[in-house]
């Protein structure tokens, strides 16, 4: 393909994917008015990916993955590879997120959430520092690690949701997760051994939302 005369600029991070070459700019044309979230997320797993292995190579615990809601500006093209090497495009479209409606309750409760523990009238619990940090190695395909982190997860929920103030509802939750406390062993224990597999993915999810229901039957307990 011929480059085009005045090439679109590109934000500050930049994808490559090789994997597909396009064989002419009419495919690519094609293939560009098609594509959009499901594109823009393989790419940023990608970059996730490669955030991550430089997070480990530097031993930097302050970097970080990117969300799609953290974006500023994104765009999906494509380009000649000397364009993209200097962070040009062929051409390009900036695809806007789609936002979600939600009702007023729902939208204000996380504000005044934080207005309580920034406030110190309601104390932060260790488990969900712990269970975001499990979906996050979860939802980025790091199985092994979930699993693990989600057995200190799992325990510090027990421990620290057992102590709260008496519910009919989060009192069932934390029987709940006691229920998962063997499964979620045993699949930790594999994790130490090795990869794991499909079934130990599905008790690692299945758990986990277990803690984050708890969670959020917490919350609801104090409003």
């Amino acid at each position: 393909m011929e480059p085009d005369p005045s090439p679109v600029p590109t934000g500050r991070a930049t994808v490559i994917d090789v994997k597909r070459p396009l064989p002419d700019e009419a495919q690519a044309a094609e293939w560009l008015a098609h594509s959009g979230e499901d594109e823009l997320n393989s790419d940023m797993a990608v970059l996730n990916g490669a955030l991550h292995s430089f997070r480990l190579a530097s031993a930097d615990p302050y970097l970080g993955p990117i969300g799609r809601h953290q974006t500023l500006v994104a765009r999906i093209g494509y380009g000649l590879g000397e364009e993209v090497a200097e962070g040009l495009w062929t051409d390009a479209r900036t695809l806007v997120a789609s936002a979600r409606r939600q009702r007023r309750s729902k939208l204000l409760a996380p504000q005044a959430r934080l207005a309580a523990l920034l406030g110190g009238r309601e104390r932060p619990l260790a488990c969900e520092e712990l269970a975001l940090r499990a979906r996050l190695d979860l939802d980025q395909g790091r199985d092994r690690e979930a699993a693990l982190q989600l057995m200190v997860a799992l325990d510090a929920a027990i421990a620290e949701l057992a102590g709260e103030p008496a519910t009919p509802l989060l009192s069932g939750r934390v029987e709940e997760l006691r229920d998962e406390r063997d499964p979620v062993a045993r699949v930790a224990q594999a994790a130490l051994e090795g990869p794991l597999g499909d079934d130990d993915r599905d008790a690692i999810e299945y758990a986990l939302g277990r803690i984050e229901a708890a969670l959020r039957a917490r919350a609801a307990a104090k409003r």
